[in-house]
């Protein structure tokens, strides 16, 4: 039995990471630790967890697990997991992985020579559409890549109010930490490493102070960003949470590829619609519906794309049920680890350089 500890008590572990460790046969969840006393207790109690916290110092110091998941604020990846690898637990990390590219690359080289296994959870690899996008990439459906365009709207920064997500000093970065992390994470997954990255982002809503009315720096809430390949493709990813998209899901997802033996296009509206169409070169008629396998959908629910996402993690042996299982029976990670977590980290720094120097190319 894998013995887990949770730092973090949002919306977000309630929904992610509690259903898949409830339903995993190896995993016991015996600690959480947050901030919120009242908040913590009833997280304990609704998840069965005997031992609660509101400090993670205490929880790691405790002892008794043998891996922790850090679900908490940006700035609070690094320090907790670094005393977490110290421990000699092995640790999920919620993405971003740290504040900057230094820190992010000091987990990871810390994990390394620990010797423990490590995840970073870039969620939408895990979709269906994306891994079936990724087979066909593979086998040579477009032949030699030349250019990709990836689109992530979402509207949850539309509002004035104060959100850490939009604070520099908690979140270090703010869309292309959030959701630019994904893109940046799945463009090169799709067409290998990124050697040069430009940016414009830009902070279009203005923001209530924090809750105690002290000032901050606001984070950008949108952003296009250019990326160069090591193999001279390019592509274009734009992230923004401005967008009214009017789903249930509040957000859709966009994905074209382009190379020199065809063309394909990948589609969610986060409602019904999770589609893979494909042309390939001297086809006419345009792009058509390619099924996606059913090995690829496995067991999860296909009608709506919202069930499809829960079945993915909280049924299915993927990311942290597939951490769970790696650490039970000894074998690597396959998803996202800290070396790919802190690569994405550097390449966010890198983004963030560029759109404060007038859109520069910075090299990667």
């Amino acid at each position: 039995m894998v013995r887990v500890g949770i730092v973090g008590t949002s919306w977000w572990s309630d929904a992610m990471y509690l259903p898949a460790l409830a339903a995993h046969p190896l995993a016991e969840v015996v600690s959480v630790a947050g901030r919120n006393v009242e908040r913590a207790h009833k997280f304990a109690e609704r998840w069965h967890i005997p031992h609660v916290y509101t400090d993670w110092r205490e929880l790691i110091a405790a002892g008794g697990i043998d891996c922790l998941i850090v679900a908490s604020s940006n700035d609070t990846h690094y320090p907790i997991t670094m005393a977490a690898l110290d421990a000699g637990l092995h640790v999920l990390c919620e993405k971003p992985l740290a504040l900057t590219g230094p820190e992010a690359r000091a987990m990871a080289n810390k994990a390394r020579e620990v010797g423990v296994k490590t995840m970073t959870p870039f969620t939408y690899r895990y979709m269906p559409t994306t891994r079936y996008v990724k087979q066909l990439i593979d086998d040579g459906y477009i032949g030699r890549p030349y250019h990709l365009n990836m689109r992530y709207y979402t509207g949850y920064g539309r509002d004035t109010d104060y959100m850490w997500r939009f604070d520099s000093e908690v979140a270090g970065a703010g869309v292309i930490g959030d959701l630019g992390s994904h893109w940046l994470y799945l463009a090169r997954w799709f067409f290998g490493e990124i050697t040069g990255v430009t940016c414009y982002s830009d902070a279009l809503i203005k923001r209530d102070a924090r809750p105690d009315g002290s000032d901050y720096t606001q984070t950008e809430d949108t952003a296009v960003m250019t990326v160069k390949f090591e193999n001279g493709a390019y592509g274009v990813l734009q992230v923004t949470t401005l967008a009214w998209e009017g789903t249930s899901f509040g957000q859709t997802h966009h994905q074209e590829f382009h190379g020199s033996e065809g063309t394909l296009y990948s589609f969610i509206d986060w409602n019904h619609t999770q589609e893979v169409r494909g042309l390939q070169a001297g086809q006419e008629g345009g792009a058509r519906i390619l099924a996606v396998p059913d090995e690829i959908w496995g067991n999860v629910r296909r009608e709506s794309v919202h069930d499809t996402y829960r079945d993915i993690f909280r049924n299915e042996d993927n990311m942290t049920r597939e951490f769970i299982t790696a650490i039970a029976e000894d074998k690597p990670v396959e998803g996202p680890t800290f070396e790919d977590g802190a690569r994405i980290q550097e390449l966010i720094d890198a983004a963030l350089k560029s759109a404060a120097n007038n859109n520069c190319f910075v090299e990667t």
